[in-house]
This record gives structure tokens, C-alpha cells and sequence, in this order.
């Protein structure tokens, strides 16, 4: 039913149970990708920097940056091996930027028919029902494919 579905994963127990979750619902002509996204660190302002330490600063920046990246990329391909054991293909992207934005992006891209993702409760009583984390509603009110959101506090 599902070719292409979206995992935004953070590398944690709630984007595993959103990944078991796309594994249910796809069958052997899907493909999941399973999404990581960074928040790079920024850069600090530098205005009383000569033009070599500048230079020097962002460069070790950028090296952090893609030194997580890479990192979590490792993390990330093992999650390949649930949708392996069940004859899902699937595909790991790590990006460094705005998660909304990434994911929102990845949508299009990708042409994504399904995203299944964890999302985040702050308020308690009412309020919560009608809730979500900022990443998670972004995405929510930005996309016409169905979402899924897990709840984080059901784990």
C-alpha cells in the first residue's frame, strides 16, 4: 500500500518503537527511510577575531558537525537490519540543519506516501490532547501524505 515511508528518527527508544511501527505497515514493494537530523552546532559570533581565526573556528565547526554526522550515520545502519529481517528495503540519511525543514523537504524529494514519527508531549491535563512538539506540528500542518505520531509517554 505504502511505497515510500519516512522515519524521522532521533535516535532514541520512541524513533525505534515509530521505525517497528513502518515496518508494520509496509509490505515487500516498500522502502523506508529512516531519517536522522542534526542540529549543527553554531557558529558563535566572532567579530573580534582576526580573518585566520575565523577561518580556523568554523572550520573546526564544520569538522564537529561532520564528525557527527558520520557518527551517527554508523548508529543509524543498524536500524537497516530490522526492515532487512523482514524483506523491507530501506535507506539511512543523516542531515545537518532544521529538523522541520529536513523532514518537511525529505517529503517532497522523496515523494513520501506515509511518515511515521515520535512526537513529544510538554503540557499536562486537556491541553495535551491538542499538543505537539514543534517539529512534530510543523510537520503535521506542512504535509498531505498521512502521518502517524507515537506517543513517547506509551513507552
Amino acid at each position: 500500500m505504502y511505497k515510500t515511508i519516512l522515519v524521522p528518527h532521533a535516535g532514541t527508544p520512541a524513533g525505534d518503537k515509530a521505525l517497528k511501527h513502518a515496518i508494520f505497515a509496509a509490505n515487500d514493494t516498500s522502502r523506508i527511510i529512516i531519517l536522522h537530523v542534526i542540529e549543527a552546532i553554531q557558529y558563535p559570533p566572532s567579530f573580534a577575531l582576526s580573518s585566520s581565526e575565523r577561518k580556523s573556528l568554523m572550520k573546526s565547526i564544520d569538522d564537529a558537525n561532520e564528525e557527527m554526522r558520520k557518527d551517527m550515520e554508523l548508529k543509524m545502519e543498524k536500524l537497516t537490519q530490522q526492515c532487512n529481517e523482514k524483506d523491507i528495503k530501506s535507506v539511512i540519511k543523516v542531515e545537518i540543519g532544521d529538523a522541520a525543514e529536513i523532514i518537511l523537504d525529505a517529503v517532497e524529494k522523496e515523494k513520501v506516501d506515509l511518515i511515521v514519527m515520535s512526537k513529544r508531549r510538554k503540557l499536562k491535563g486537556m491541553k495535551k490532547l491538542l499538543s505537539l512538539g514543534s517539529v512534530s506540528r510543523k510537520v503535521v500542518e506542512n504535509v498531505t501524505c498521512p502521518v502517524t505520531l507515537i506517543d513517547i509517554e506509551n513507552i
